[in-house]
């Protein structure tokens, strides 16, 4: 394969990078019979329409066009289209910038990088038209649904130093949650279990093994909601990153995060534009030694989960 041009000629486009496909050995005669089966969410029309536009390009910036006979072991570019992209409409502050980290404040509801319905209105594009740098990269993840801090580092050199601190458990991570009472947990424990992904589904499920998530769990303080229902503010700290592991855990403790469309049960897909029933479940401080300073970081959210 032709990995060594693997570099787009295309700019970024308000903060969004292009995106690629590989064209692999096949039986296609012209370049849209094989975008067609590779893309066949996309209308013939409209892929047809963007072809005709020159919006598809090859390795050297050409534009390709209806009719281009179709050519293996090379890439294309092109900018993702979303139709009637819903606006996020909460703020973004932005916490810390130096030369390398820029620490901010996400709001709920803004995904962390663009894809699926989310290309504009992500933290990620947000942030590169704030500084006007198309380089900054997330160190981590949060979920769409989850508020609170999130890391980018500014200098593409120093991504994998900052990301190994995740990967070696050397961040520390302290999130709030409401959630159902449950006595057990206000007393404090440490929960674990093997977590691993449903087949063809974006959940995760509790399976016999070996434990690979862990998290600290202990209960700030209790109260009764105006329906009566007894909740509480709980302290998690993670000690290993799964997916929606907190999400797990506290489900699988008989306090699901209020909220929570994915568990225990999963519920219909909200619309886009539904921002109703925020996720009860905020990352509130990270905190690390810098591994190009040696200097110690301590982040934290200024926001406050609504049913606190």
């Amino acid at each position: 394969m032709n990995w060594m041009t693997n570099r787009s000629p295309l700019p970024s486009r308000e903060g969004v990078s292009p995106s690629k496909v590989w064209c692999p050995r096949g039986p296609w005669l012209r370049l849209d019979d094989f975008l067609l089966e590779r893309f066949p969410y996309l209308s013939p029309e409209v892929l047809r329409d963007r072809l005709a536009r020159g919006d598809i390009l090859d390795e050297k910036g050409v534009a390709q066009q209806v009719d281009t006979p179709y050519q293996a072991e090379r890439w294309l570019w092109y900018f993702r289209v979303v139709e009637n992209e819903a606006t996020v409409p909460f703020e973004m502050p932005v916490l810390y910038a130096d030369e390398r980290l820029i620490a901010v404040d996400k709001p709920h509801f803004l995904a962390t990088t663009p894809g699926g319905r989310y290309l504009y209105e992500t933290a990620l594009t947000r942030v590169r038209r704030h500084f006007g740098e198309d380089g900054i990269s997330p160190i981590h993840r949060l979920d769409r649904e989850t508020a609170g801090i999130l890391l980018f580092c500014r200098d593409p050199a120093l991504r994998g130093a900052y990301q190994s601190l995740f990967q070696q458990g050397c961040i520390d991570k302290e999130y709030e949650a409401v959630a159902p009472f449950q006595c057990k947990l206000i007393q404090g424990l440490s929960y674990s279990s093997r977590m691993q992904e449903v087949a063809n589904k974006f959940v995760m499920q509790e399976v016999v093994g070996e434990p690979n998530s862990r998290t600290e769990i202990k209960g700030e303080r209790d109260w009764h909601d105006a329906q009566g229902q007894h909740l509480a503010l709980y302290r998690l700290r993670p000690q290993s990153g799964r997916k929606h592991q907190l999400r797990v855990h506290l489900s699988s403790l008989g306090a699901p995060i209020l909220n929570d469309v994915f568990y225990p049960t999963l519920l219909a897909e909200r619309a886009a534009d539904d921002f109703s029933q925020p996720l009860q479940l905020l990352a509130r401080h990270i905190a690390f030694v810098d591994p190009v300073t040696g200097q110690h970081q301590r982040f934290s959210s200024q926001r406050q989960l609504e049913l606190v």
